[in-house]
């Protein structure tokens, strides 16, 4: 029989995992303001990014959101990505812990969620855990399925992690070992975005721990609700695909309608100013 001393320890230590398995993380970020002049709608935007991606990818059009919505644009790195820290988990659950805790330390007033691919399923967890939280959600190439990843991100990895082993020193070398597995050179060029070199003539180095997203893979398809679930976010939520998209199929509509009953499906990338807009 388990003695009462040993089961307050094991609640204790149960209480200690719990916590830091759940407890969330300061993400790195960039500011964009919005400009002296103009009308603002007062809701700020959090521009989450996708697999591999970071803050980086989305300065562009984090300025150009700032500029043409008179607001202020959040482009943050989310865990193990970018300049934030790295950690063992990372899922869904976890991220959405993220964002919420970006949400509260910095007291923002119903910010708009924008999201691509991880960082889209990111929000609509958000959105559905903490509808009060925020104002509306943005969702680029993603919807709330579980989905089978593309066999390409197990694949980037590998070659990725190549690199490493090769110790190239050169960016050129790099791209030609990721060539092996993708021959477009954009792609290409977004993924050794995250290449960096501590010192000068060192080997190159990606800054992203490739083997924690490695294992993390089977759980990016997921997401963490189900048709079953009675949750809903009844704010704006804007859906925008590729016409190529996998993500974001006819066969999507029933489980988005379920989740976001407010939504809007779009096929062109230029939507997001105009939503926004709408918004007031």
């Amino acid at each position: 029989m388990l003695s009462q001393r040993h089961l307050v320890t094991s609640l204790k230590a149960f209480r200690l995992f719990s916590a830091s398995a759940r407890s969330s993380l300061d993400l790195a970020h960039h500011v964009f303001q919005k400009p002296q002049a103009g009308e603002s709608n007062g809701r700020p935007i959090i521009f989450i990014h996708g697999l591999f991606g970071s803050k980086q990818n989305n300065r562009g059009m984090s300025k150009v959101l700032a500029s043409q919505l008179g607001t202020t644009v959040y482009a943050i790195d989310l865990r193990n990505h970018g300049d934030s820290p790295h950690v063992p988990e990372h899922n869904y659950d976890v991220m959405a812990d993220d964002v919420e805790n970006f949400i509260k330390n910095r007291n923002l007033k119903k910010p708009v969620l924008l999201g691509h691919s991880m960082g889209a399923k990111a929000a609509m967890h958000l959105a559905l855990r903490a509808p009060d939280l925020i104002s509306a959600i943005i969702s680029v190439d993603n919807s709330p399925n579980k989905t089978k990843l593309s066999e390409k991100f197990p694949a980037y990895i590998k070659y990725m992690q190549e690199i490493e082993n090769a110790g190239v020193t050169k960016q050129s070398e790099a791209d030609e070992i990721l060539r092996r597995v993708e021959p477009s050179l954009p792609i290409r060029q977004f993924l050794l975005t995250n290449l960096a070199r501590e010192q000068s003539g060192q080997a190159l180095r990606f800054r992203i721990p490739l083997a924690i997203l490695k294992e993390s893979l089977p759980h990016l398809g997921d997401f963490p609700f189900t048709q079953s679930d009675t949750v809903q976010f009844g704010g704006p939520a804007l859906f925008l695909r590729g016409t190529r998209s996998r993500y974001i199929t006819d066969k999507s509509f029933p489980i988005i309608r379920h989740f976001f009953p407010n939504y809007k499906l779009m096929d062109v990338d230029a939507a997001v100013v105009n939503f926004m807009k709408s918004l007031d």
